[in-house]
């Protein structure tokens, strides 16, 4: 059974003859297609440009910024930015994880319906979700109003700092790690499962010793814009006063008006994404996830849960509950709230087609960009590809404040016709966001052999040929995965569009934050759920899109 354990190059053993489970997928040093390589360096060069404005802004600074960078205060908030990230990334794993094996191998009882709504918190702002945190769980909130009530509970822990920012983020960014899971569970072959129940391991064993070790790098991608997502999140612990780095470049712009100091600890976050991503590399590992063997894959069967079934339906009710079950409600409670005391609300499906159709844009040119970005990346290994991968992930390590302000600066200097237009806002929401399409993606494309692309170009076949009609099918679900990432988060994106967006081009973002910022709750209300149920609809598309397993 050691053969098992791992699908590592190094075990021998029935299964990984049989199924040739190893190593990275790659072409060793041949020199890769230019269709490949130039949308790869392009992608690299457009993140760069924040980095430009950055460097530029912190050698303004000179010394200043240096002795700041320098202080023990930055350590201390270097470390409270590692401590959150830390939480918030392994919880998020251990609800993701689990849920996506449910959702797909299983026969998780309503497992479609759970499919699409446990992705949905993706939708709500994290300033929204701490918002309603310190109004259910507070000091004086409703549940100690309710306790009171019935025990005389009159005052309840502060719910601020670290682990009330954790919970609320986790709450928001896991759906990250569960569409990567997700989509790497689909494209994993049954065989190596079937095989392993055949040799006389039970399900559970099954799970834990042969589809768990292959869920690896979908894992470790996940996780990767979870840990990334937390690093750059601003409202949330904002609102719950935990400070990290977002929070103290936020008052060094607005605050202090210091744009030196902020770029400089802008940079530092940089550092840290940088190293986040060097992480997820070695977590991932060298090994192969993809098939080997000859002959058509199969779709799973699905596992009978038996007595676990139903368990396993109240944690899928519970997660869904507390992301989005009480957020939802929290939030229909003020609307109406609002509306029977003669508050003026209205549904703004002007601005609500102008969020679908901005981030609708950005997912599609973020899916486009990132295919051959993994595929260079993966596939021709060296030290280009290696600089195009770990420039790929900064964007996501970077405040939209900070994006926003570079392209602005960008725009104006050398770009005046896409001064203050859409386009500036989609590229805008593609630097802040393309570590989604990509990290979904690539857990994708892991599973896709080498061997595939040999076989037809030893038919024939061109690059371009190879990459239309053999690679890109086989990577549908990473792609479709990575598109719903961006569309979803794009759609809640508050700094960047504040200050990118057209004259008039107004978004549901913007109306939430203008509603929240004058204390007009219910106002604010009205455009989140319109903002949930507007997303729900291409995620539900997305999702019910999959293929179905043992039905």
């Amino acid at each position: 059974m050691g053969a098992m354990q791992t699908t590592v190059p190094q075990t021998g053993g029935l299964l990984r003859r049989m199924l040739g489970l190893g190593g990275v997928p790659h072409a060793g040093r041949r020199r890769a297609p230019a269709v490949l390589w130039l949308p790869s360096v392009a992608v690299a060069i457009a993140m760069v440009l924040p980095l430009v404005y950055l460097v530029e802004r912190s050698l303004d600074g000179g010394g200043e910024v240096v002795g700041l960078l320098w202080r023990m205060r930055t350590a201390e908030i270097a470390f409270r930015s590692a401590a959150l990230v830390a939480v918030v990334t392994v919880a998020s794993a251990l609800i993701a994880a689990p849920l996506a094996w449910l959702t797909v191998r299983t026969d998780l009882p309503l497992r479609r319906f759970w499919s699409v709504v446990t992705v949905l918190p993706l939708v709500i702002p994290s300033y929204v979700g701490a918002f309603l945190v310190v109004v259910a769980l507070g000091p004086r909130g409703m549940l100690q109003g309710f306790l009171e009530s019935l025990f005389g509970i009159e005052r309840l822990p502060d719910i601020s700092g670290l682990w009330g920012a954790a919970l609320t983020i986790t709450l928001l960014s896991f759906p990250y790690t569960l569409l990567s899971v997700r989509a790497g569970l689909w494209g994993q072959d049954p065989a190596l499962d079937e095989m392993s129940r055949s040799l006389g391991l039970g399900q559970w064993k099954t799970l834990w010793r042969v589809t768990l070790p292959q869920m690896r790098p979908s894992i470790a991608a996940g996780s990767l814009l979870v840990a990334l997502y937390t690093l750059s999140d601003f409202g949330a612990v904002s609102l719950l006063r935990y400070e990290t780095f977002t929070w103290a470049i936020y008052l060094q712009y607005e605050t202090a008006f210091n744009r030196a100091l902020a770029a400089g600890l802008s940079l530092v976050m940089i550092a840290a994404a940088l190293s986040l991503v060097v992480l997820e590399a070695q977590a991932r590992g060298r090994s192969r996830y993809y098939r080997a063997a000859t002959g058509a894959a199969r779709p799973a069967s699905l596992v009978q849960l038996g007595p676990w079934r139903w368990p396993a339906f109240a944690f899928a009710a519970a997660v869904t509950a507390l992301s989005l079950g009480m957020p939802l409600a929290l939030l229909a409670y003020w609307a109406v709230r609002g509306i029977a005391a003669g508050e003026t609300v209205e549904l703004l499906w002007g601005n609500a087609l102008n969020s679908v159709y901005a981030s609708g844009l950005a997912a599609v040119v973020a899916v486009l960009a990132a295919v051959p970005v993994v595929v260079f990346t993966l596939r021709y290994p060296g030290r280009v590809s290696w600089v195009v991968e770990r420039l790929a992930y900064t964007g996501f390590a970077l405040p939209g404040i900070a994006v926003a302000l570079a392209l602005i600066f960008f725009g104006a200097r050398f770009a005046t016709p896409l001064y203050q237009t859409l386009a500036l806002l989609v590229f805008a929401y593609v630097v802040l966001f393309f570590p989604q399409a990509l990290g979904a993606i690539r857990s994708t494309y892991l599973q896709v052999s080498p061997r595939l692309s040999e076989s037809a170009m030893s038919l024939g076949k061109s690059t371009t040929s190879i990459l239309w009609r053999v690679t890109l099918p086989l990577m549908v679900p990473g792609m479709l995965a990575g598109g719903a990432l961006v569309f979803l988060t794009a759609m809640k994106e508050l700094p960047a569009t504040l200050l990118l967006s057209p004259i008039g081009f107004g978004t549901l973002a913007t109306s939430i934050w203008a509603a929240a910022e004058e204390a007009f709750f219910a106002r604010a209300a009205v455009p989140a759920l319109l903002l949930v149920a507007v997303s729900a609809v291409p995620t539900a598309f997305l999702i019910l899109r999959e293929p179905r397993r043992g039905q």
